[in-house]
């Protein structure tokens, strides 16, 4: 990862004297201050119908605007990956998650306002209260239920959504352990 061109002054002091001092991190020259690029908490959940159909969404901005995702966001402070999931589940459909379980997690590039953040995606699977008020809200154009077997995973628009698709279909399909070791 590149970061020359990102922050180009200390946030501590203000200084020029700013650089990349390796693959993940950025040192002062004059004050000594060194900035970690470590990621980013994101979630996202799976979550199927009474009739094993799963929800996708369709972003409504940036990145990957209009193309397919799943459920979730970024993590806030002083949050757990549990109520993340949960609270972005809320925020996007209207609807509250519960039997909230973790699968696994996937690393990922997020560009954000130009800037590449990496990302540390831990992927859910849960349950819906109630499917019947679906209500696309917050950064979701639309959402809907779609067939395992309909699903195109080339459709959703981020890396690690689109890997996680895959890992979970082939998960069921192929009756294997979804759990990574």
């Amino acid at each position: 990862m590149n970061f020359s061109k990102l922050f180009h002054f200390c946030p501590v002091c203000g200084s020029k004297e700013f650089a990349q001092k390796n693959v993940k991190s950025k040192e002062c020259a004059s004050c000594g201050f060194i900035y970690y690029i470590n990621p980013s908490a994101a979630t996202a959940a799976f979550i199927r119908n009474e009739d094993g159909d799963l929800l996708v969404c369709r972003r409504a901005h940036e990145p990957a605007k209009g193309t397919l995702d799943l459920p979730g966001g970024f993590i806030d402070y002083d949050e757990t990956a549990e109520e993340g999931v949960a609270r972005e589940i809320q925020e996007e459909t209207g609807l509250n998650a519960i039997n909230v379980r973790y699968l696994f997690s996937l690393p990922n590039d997020y560009i954000y306002s130009g800037l590449d953040i990496p990302t540390m995606d831990l992927f859910f699977e849960c349950k819906l209260e109630n499917y019947n008020r679906l209500s696309p809200a917050d950064d979701v154009e639309e959402c809907f239920f779609l067939p395992l077997g309909e699903i195109n995973p080339a459709l959703f628009g981020l890396n690690s959504i689109k890997k996680a698709v895959v890992m979970y279909i082939d998960h069921h399909n192929e009756k294997k352990d979804i759990f990574l070791a």
